[in-house]
């Protein structure tokens, strides 16, 4: 296990090296949007009884970010080490494809449960908040975080220049996330677009993670986490096919 040990450490210490730009940057991302959105929407939108909007923002805002940095993690550290030539030594390495996908995903969920505690120690000073469920909590923060990680290491696999990866960044996951409720309750669209909610799987991650907060949610958190543990079952067994075969890593 030395190399998949010492893979984890070079991952960790590859985004902490630059904490201030993929940590602190995210978080006073986050923070903005609640300034904003708080100060326009709080006591315009009535989402849950007996729950402000600006509660009900923050749970979306801190899944979000961690979605988005999951994502991010992975996919550029990637195509930075196939486009910087480093990757090769990594191939060379005795690390096993499993081991390989492991480190990756790991690294990249430390990165985003540590943005994500950062929003949320930053938003309890702006608004009162419990905790109904907070299991229910982590293992939608941990499942999600764990999918888009491996969301990341498939666009990265799948990209040659960065482009490519802002491309896949910017149409995919950037509208999956607006569009997965993290400012509006689904129950508040027409209802063409509240069946369409329900086939965009981030929108069950933040809805469960959500739950873990106020004990209610858009839709059951049992249906939510066996929507987001399928969807990461399969995009892990593709991911690792990916692996195992080299694609577009070994030459």
């Amino acid at each position: 296990m030395t190399g998949f040990a010492t893979l984890v450490y070079k991952e960790l210490l590859r985004f902490w090296k630059v904490s201030f730009q993929t940590m602190a940057a995210p978080v006073l991302t986050a923070l903005l949007y609640l300034l904003i959105f708080a100060h326009a929407l709080e006591g315009r939108v009535n989402v849950y009884r007996e729950v402000s909007y600006t509660a009900f923002l923050v749970p979306g805002l801190v899944m979000m970010s961690v979605l988005q940095n999951a994502f991010a993690n992975s996919s550029s550290s990637l195509i930075q080490s196939k486009i910087g030539g480093a990757l090769v030594f990594v191939l060379l390495a005795p690390v096993s494809y499993l081991e390989f996908y492991c480190a990756y995903v790991l690294a990249s969920m430390v990165r985003a449960m540590a943005v994500g505690l950062g929003v949320l120690a930053i938003a309890v000073f702006f608004v009162p908040l419990r905790l109904e469920a907070p299991m229910w909590m982590l293992a939608f923060a941990l499942l999600g975080s764990a999918l888009l990680g491996t969301l990341g290491l498939v666009a990265g696999i799948r990209a040659e220049r960065f482009d490519q990866l802002a491309g896949f960044q910017n149409f995919v996951i950037l509208p999956l996330t607006f569009l997965s409720g993290v400012f509006y309750s689904i129950h508040s669209l027409p209802e063409f677009w509240r069946e369409l909610s329900h086939a965009n799987p981030f929108f069950y991650m933040i809805d469960g993670f959500r739950y873990g907060f106020f004990g209610v949610s858009d839709v059951s958190p049992v249906v939510s986490l066996a929507v987001v543990g399928l969807s990461f079952v399969l995009l892990a067994a593709f991911t690792l096919w990916l692996l195992k075969r080299g694609y577009k890593l070994r030459g």
